[in-house]
């Protein structure tokens, strides 16, 4: 999954427009077998993860225990229903993102940051090893304020274990999902919901920085 090697952020006024009509994906989870759209039940909640390659980050949350459902998507742009072709140019402002979905009485957030933080470098801005773009930069995208708040304590928990370790600083975006871009997640593809379980060799750049949390 090679993106351009953009890593300035596009401004709306420039984003590409996109369509009214959404991208066409089945409705049930390959691997879960739960549906990849909500309403969700109550006891759930919703929280997205940009980690660069949506593929491998999506088989890391649905191989959590706790998570009832995953999707792969793009948010935090400003392009309706963009394409994943579209997405690639940097034009649209998206990150590649996973949707994950879980019971927080079977699934701590904390362990969520942990899969987060421990399977992928969260120190290079709009880049994923060879992965360059901004459709690669590391984001947390939450739905409650306590999400929120977890998150910043956490990248403050992970950012002191990175110095210790004499990496980098954290360029990680936090913010509510519905200030990220138009506030929308848009599902990809249908061919990329649940890639690694349809390709198991397929590519996955994920598990490289295990700095302890």
């Amino acid at each position: 999954m090679w993106g351009f090697s953009k890593k300035t952020m596009i401004t709306k006024e420039d984003a590409l427009p996109g369509r009214d009509q959404p991208l066409r994906i089945h409705e049930t989870h390959v691997v879960l077998d739960t549906p990849l759209r909500g309403p969700w039940p109550e006891n759930l909640e919703v929280i997205y993860f940009g980690m660069g390659c949506f593929w491998g980050a999506e088989r890391l949350y649905w191989q959590t225990e706790g998570v009832y459902s995953t999707s792969v998507g793009y948010m935090g742009g400003w392009t309706k229903n963009p394409t994943y072709e579209e997405t690639c140019t940097a034009r649209t402002g998206h990150t590649e993102t996973v949707q994950v979905v879980y019971d927080p009485a079977k699934v701590a957030l904390d362990e969520l940051f942990r899969v987060f933080w421990e399977n992928h470098d969260p120190t290079t801005p709009f880049q994923q090893g060879g992965d360059i773009g901004t459709q690669y930069r590391s984001a947390i995208f939450t739905t409650t304020p306590e999400q929120l708040a977890a998150a910043e304590a956490s990248r403050e928990r992970y950012q002191h274990a990175l110095k210790e370790g004499g990496y980098g600083t954290i360029s990680t975006e936090i913010r509510d999902a519905s200030d990220a871009g138009d506030g929308v997640y848009y599902f990809a593809e249908d061919y990329h919901q649940g890639y690694l379980y349809k390709n198991p060799r397929g590519y996955c750049n994920h598990g490289f920085c295990q700095t302890a949390y």
